[in-house]
Parts: structure tokens; C-alpha cells; sequence
């Protein structure tokens, strides 16, 4: 069982209540970054969490970082803080890279993108890149002749037009004309691009996760303060049914990250990766639906801080994998695991396909 360090969650969910006021994340949006609670959040040397010390990082574990972004969901943080750590800190220190002091991103790899690495130079384009316009770096994972390599790019050597996600959180396009990296060197052993893809899924579920828990915790506020016809609104039943399914939907998602994490620490975790984002996916939906219901006209207004954890949980269920895909991801593996296997697959999820990879290898040879 992998814990997290209470401290830093302590530290984490105390600095962004903190700092991701309403007006803050409000004031994010219009701007398209936000400088001083970056600052605020990089003092506390969050953003580096489960990077080594050696490799210019706050050190700790990969459950201690996804719990720095399951609380970020919670607050709806508008910065890239599992881009910085989690993805691009993980890409660098493997291989052996140095870290940015700022703020960083990666390129997520969408089909449609054609950057390629040619004699030491880059071209091509890049699309829903996260604060690319705002971040000290930014990393992407490439076919190099040797295998998968790991690219660092000022940000200032590229052009960039700005977008943004249905939340407002920026997801920039970039092109690279003819550009020479700050470094580049072959990615660790076992990184690739679905490696990239299953990472990027489980911190885009670690937030959703977080965002589903404070969706459930801000309905129940209303509806045990709010009146009508002189009653709480969480005395009428239909109420209470809206109530019970956005709890359910957050406390599956959380449970089923857990899993996840703990699998991510032991190996790939293909299995469990995908089924939490997958249960994240189809709660982002469900669960905002009942959220919005519950709330009535309340919830639509732009005064009121439900649109910030509904139009994220809409936005990122989309990224890293969406339901479509992560369900085809585990209907894959339970095709190849076979009947005679399928329960040892749901019980135990990637630590079942151990032995039927091992029999497969023997086998070959």
C-alpha cells in the first residue's frame, strides 16, 4: 500500500485554499496565467514533488504527486503543476536532463501533431498544449534514431497561438520552425509515447478526482442551507437522489485512482490506469449533471463557483484518453487475457497479465 506524506497534503490544500480564490481563478482565466500563485505555490516546492532532489526536485513519492494534484482538482488550480513534476520532471530526470526552475509543460501528442526531430533540429506543430504561452519549457517526447527522445525547447524560439479549453485554461498551438532545442537525449528505458499517454491519464483522473469530490461536497452545502417551500432542499427526495449519485460518482473515482496509483508505482498499470479514467470520464458527465440539477438556476450563474469544477471535469475528461478510448484500451486486455483469466483480471488488474506475459515470452524462445 503506498501512503501519501500527511504534511504535504496538509501544506498542498492549505496553500491552494489559500491562493485559488474565486477571484484568483477568475482573474487566471482572463489572463491566461496566473504569476503570483505560481509563486506562491512554487515557495512551497510543490510542483516538483516525486522528482529526485539530485535531479533538481522536491523528492517524495508518486502517490505524494498525484495527492498534490487530486487537492489542485479540488481547488480548481489553474496552473500547470502535473505538467511540471509529474510529467515533464518524470521525462527529464529519466533522461538525466536538467530540470527548469519555472513552470514547465509537455506536449500531450495529439494524432494530428507532426513535430519530428531532424539532424538536431525541429519542425512541425503541436496543438492543446497546456500554458505553453506562460511556462519556462517545454518537453515533448520524440522518434529519434536511437529510440524515444526527450526534447527541451525555449519557448521563446516558437510561435504560439493561444487557445483554451472549455474551462479557460490555456491549451496553446505551437510551431517549431527550424528549432534547435535547449537539450535533447534518449528517454529512460520503458518510456515511450503510451507511457507518456498512461502517466498523463492517471493525473488528469487524479484531478478529476478532486474536482468530483469538492462538486459532491459544494452541492451538499446548498442543498442543506438552501430553502424552499420551507424546507431544506435536501429534505425532498429527488434532491437527495442527486445527492447520493454525485457522492457515489466521487467516492468510485477516488477509489479507483488509489488503485491506480498504487499499480503506477509497482509498473506500467495499464489496466487500472485506464479503468479510473475511464469511471472519471463517464462521472464527469453523470455527476455534473446531477451537481447542476440539484442547484437549479444557481448553478448557472457566473457568480457561483460550480462552473469551475463542472466545465474542468468537461474538459479533461477529453485529454490523456477519453471514454472511447479507455474503454477500448480495457476491453482489449480482457480479450487478450481470455475467458479462462478474465476474474484474475478484474481482481487483480495488470498484476494478472504477469504471468500470462511470462508464458507468452517462453513461448517465443
Amino acid at each position: 500500500m503506498t501512503t501519501v506524506d500527511p504534511l504535504l497534503s496538509e501544506t498542498a490544500a492549505r496553500v491552494f485554499a489559500d491562493h485559488a480564490t474565486f477571484a484568483a481563478v477568475e482573474q487566471a482565466e482572463a489572463d491566461g496565467w496566473a504569476p503570483a500563485m505560481w509563486a506562491a505555490v512554487a515557495e512551497t516546492g510543490l510542483p516538483w514533488v516525486s522528482v529526485s532532489a539530485a535531479a533538481g526536485g522536491s523528492g517524495g513519492t508518486l502517490a505524494d504527486a498525484i495527492e498534490i494534484v487530486r487537492l489542485a482538482g479540488f481547488h480548481a488550480v489553474p496552473l500547470p503543476l502535473a505538467e511540471t513534476g509529474l510529467l515533464a520532471g518524470w521525462l527529464l530526470e529519466g533522461a538525466g536532463l536538467e530540470l527548469p526552475a519555472g513552470a514547465v509543460t509537455v506536449v500531450p501528442g495529439a494524432p494530428a501533431d507532426s513535430l519530428v526531430l531532424r539532424d538536431g533540429v525541429l519542425h512541425g506543430r503541436v496543438t492543446r498544449v497546456p500554458w505553453a504561452r506562460a511556462v519556462d519549457g517545454i518537453v515533448a517526447l520524440l522518434d529519434g534514431r536511437d529510440g524515444p527522445t526527450v526534447v527541451v525547447v525555449d519557448p521563446a524560439s516558437t510561435q504560439i497561438g493561444s487557445a483554451v479549453n472549455l474551462a479557460g485554461e490555456p491549451r496553446d498551438t505551437v510551431t517549431f520552425d527550424g528549432v534547435t532545442p535547449r537539450a535533447a537525449a534518449r528517454a529512460a528505458a520503458g518510456v515511450d509515447a503510451r507511457a507518456l499517454r498512461r502517466r498523463g491519464s492517471l493525473a488528469r483522473t487524479a484531478a478529476m478526482a478532486g474536482a468530483l469530490e469538492h462538486l459532491a461536497a459544494l452541492t451538499i452545502e446548498y442543498t442543506t442551507t438552501r430553502r424552499q417551500f420551507g424546507r431544506v432542499l435536501a429534505d425532498f427526495q429527488a434532491v437527495q437522489a442527486h445527492l447520493v449519485h454525485g457522492a457515489q460518482h466521487a467516492e468510485l473515482v477516488n477509489t479507483a485512482l488509489a488503485a491506480a496509483t498504487v499499480a503506477a508505482a509497482r509498473g506500467p498499470a495499464e489496466m487500472e490506469i485506464a479503468a479510473a479514467k475511464l469511471l472519471a470520464d463517464r462521472a464527469a458527465g453523470e455527476a455534473s449533471s446531477h451537481a447542476h440539477q440539484a442547484h437549479g438556476a444557481m448553478g448557472m450563474t457566473r457568480e457561483y463557483p460550480l462552473h469551475h469544477l463542472t466545465r474542468r471535469l468537461w474538459s479533461w475528461r477529453s485529454e490523456y484518453g477519453d471514454e472511447q478510448s479507455c474503454s477500448r484500451v480495457v476491453g482489449e486486455l480482457a480479450r487478450n487475457a481470455g475467458a479462462d483469466h478474465l476474474y484474475e483480471l478484474v481482481a487483480d488488474g495488470s498484476r494478472a497479465l504477469e504471468p500470462l506475459a511470462a508464458g507468452e515470452a517462453r513461448d517465443h524462445t
